[in-house]
């Protein structure tokens, strides 16, 4: 009878699991398995220049295809490098399997070379990790991680794979018997429904609030719910303020779009949270950015939480009526049995708030001798109308473009949120762009975080993949900057990064097109000719270096009372 070995295993699941990409970097522990990668069909391999860079171009393909993305690594310092990327993974709820190799099963507790503790490691920034240790478990732990990951609220899960059961075979019958059994986990089953007495007496709440505001959050995009919350925002006539991992899920240009809330957000958002008597929060968490001090945090209002992790119900705010369960489902039946025509007539608070948003709008100064960081993100936003694939580092340049940015697709900006992932943008942008070829994709990243996966470069010039990065330079670590400045008395203690590469030179030895642009004069000209091309491009603008980001709640502030609100401080 025919046999196949658990590497083949291994790659057959994943096929049959709809995977069509995987990011990795090969080692001793996975050798067995590249051996199978060498000749197998069906499954694309893309080697990255570090295990991190693996990790976050599988989040990065994640977030815009909506497919599980999958990562590689070998064991020991291979599969502690993934950890960084699975965590970011993790806490911005990114469905990702990740796959590590792992010494043989009589070494393990040993100390062996390459030994490490991984699922241990990842236990608790995975939804699951699984340790094979035996072949006949190794389909049924494949199609369970994959189950996992991509149901409920999403996250990334571990499969730490030894080398000795790559190497085991079992005959193709068994593995066709065993990949076929229905799924069976016990104690897991996401309610995708919600509770129809809750959603009833949301509907009461929603049709008697004068002042309510939505808050959008990722949900919507992680349940694929944007037809249904367009409907709940043309019936219902509620403002939006979104998080910034819900940016675009209303369209920038849809009037009664207020942008991103909480401590970088704006001044309509914040506003109209503090003053809003009813908050319909979709899909998002109540996070430390988005609260500021929690207590005076939407004061006046009562809450309507919708989410699939009843985790997070409750966690951070109180709701009024809690309802677990996927935002799709949810937003459906409240839209089917909400009464328009009962709605009290809110004229006057959308008034107030659309009030708020034309006098209080994102502003800078310009220059004409200097490039101003946010003038880049409106330029970028301009030659794409906003439809482009944006992918950010961390820092003020991520903040700039959730302000000046004008997301008018869903699902369209991927930045790590909860974890402030420096060096994410850079893989995360390649990978994007393996997932979605076809559209153009965008890394805005600052000089001091592209440094930390900078190696990516090769990459993107192996594979020809197109990414156009444009490396905001301002000679500075500039979010710490800002804070030493404003509450440290400008004591800058490390941030000075004056002595930097010459990105020129580097994307010219990584075998890169580069292009650097210090005239505002022709910025827009440079950048247009730039990001319409095919080929990965290198974009450095060198701008203002002690430009803030603003406005700004200050740490453990009230979001209603924010610094710099005309742009000065």
């Amino acid at each position: 009878m025919e046999k196949i070995n658990g590497a083949k295993i291994l790659l057959e699941c994943l096929k049959r699991e709809g995977v069509r990409d995987i990011f990795g970097y090969p080692g001793g522990a996975v050798i067995p398995l590249y051996n199978e990668i060498y000749d197998f069909e069906g499954i694309n391999h893309i080697l990255t220049r570090h295990e991190q860079g693996a990790a976050h171009a599988a989040d990065g393909y994640a977030r815009v295809t909506g497919r599980v993305g999958v990562c590689l690594a070998t064991s020991g310092p291979g599969a502690t490098n993934l950890v960084t990327g699975i965590m970011t993974a993790y806490m911005d709820s990114i469905p990702m399997v990740a796959i590590t190799g792992q010494v043989a099963l009589s070494m393990i507790g040993k100390d062996a070379f390459q030994e490490s503790d991984i699922t241990g490691i990842t236990l608790p920034i995975t939804k699951h990790n699984y340790l094979v240790k035996d072949i006949l478990e190794l389909p049924k732990i494949v199609r369970e991680a994959f189950h996992i990951a991509k149901t409920g609220r999403p996250g990334p899960v571990l499969i730490d794979f030894p080398k000795d059961i790559q190497t085991t075979e079992i005959t193709i019958e068994e593995f066709n018997r065993i990949f076929t059994k229905e799924i069976k986990l016990t104690g897991y089953s996401p309610n995708y429904e919600g509770h129809p007495k809750q959603i009833k007496s949301a509907i009461k709440l929603i049709e008697e609030a004068k002042q309510p505001l939505i808050l959008a959050g990722a949900g919507i995009i992680r349940s694929k719910a944007y037809k249904e919350f367009h409907e709940f925002v043309e019936k219902t006539d509620i403002p939006v303020a979104t998080t910034l991992l819900g940016l675009g899920t209303l369209p920038a240009t849809n009037p009664l779009s207020l942008g991103m809330i909480g401590m970088h957000g704006t001044v309509a958002a914040n506003y109209s949270a503090y003053e809003a008597d009813l908050i319909i929060a979709i899909g998002m968490r109540f996070d430390d950015r988005v609260t500021g001090k929690l207590d005076t945090f939407i004061p006046n209002a009562k809450i309507i939480h919708i989410d699939i992790d009843p985790a997070e119900i409750g966690k951070n705010k109180k709701p009024d009526i809690p309802i677990v369960g996927d935002v799709k489902n949810v937003l459906s039946k409240i839209n089917e049995k909400i009464r328009i025509n009962k709605i009290i007539d809110k004229k006057d608070w959308i008034d107030k708030v659309l009030n708020w948003k034309k006098e209080y709008p994102n502003s800078y100064t310009k220059s004409d001798d200097i490039i101003k960081p946010q003038q880049i993100i409106e330029t970028i936003s301009k030659i794409t109308d906003g439809k482009a694939v944006i992918i950010t580092d961390v820092g003020q340049h991520q903040m700039w473009t959730a302000q000046f940015y004008d997301f008018n697709i869903a699902g369209s900006l991927c930045t790590s949120g909860g974890a402030g992932t420096m060096g994410y943008g850079l893989p995360a942008a390649l990978g994007a762009k393996v997932g979605r070829p076809n559209e153009p994709v965008i890394a805005i990243v600052g000089d001091g975080g592209i440094q930390m996966t900078i190696q990516e470069l090769m990459t993107l010039h192996h594979y020809n993949i197109g990414v156009k990065i444009v490396l905001v330079n301002n000679s500075y670590l500039g979010m710490v900057r800002q804070w030493q400045e404003i509450f440290h008395n400008r004591r800058y203690s490390s941030v000075d990064l004056n002595i930097n590469p010459n990105f020129m030179k580097l994307a010219d030895a990584y075998g890169i097109k580069g292009v650097k642009i210090e005239n505002p004069n022709n910025l827009e000209s440079i950048l247009k000719e730039n990001i319409e091309s095919d080929e990965p491009v290198l974009i450095e603008c060198v701008v203002a270096k002690e430009e803030n980001v603003l406005p700004m709640v200050p740490p453990g502030g009230a979001g209603h009372k924010m610094m710099g609100i005309r742009g000065e401080l």
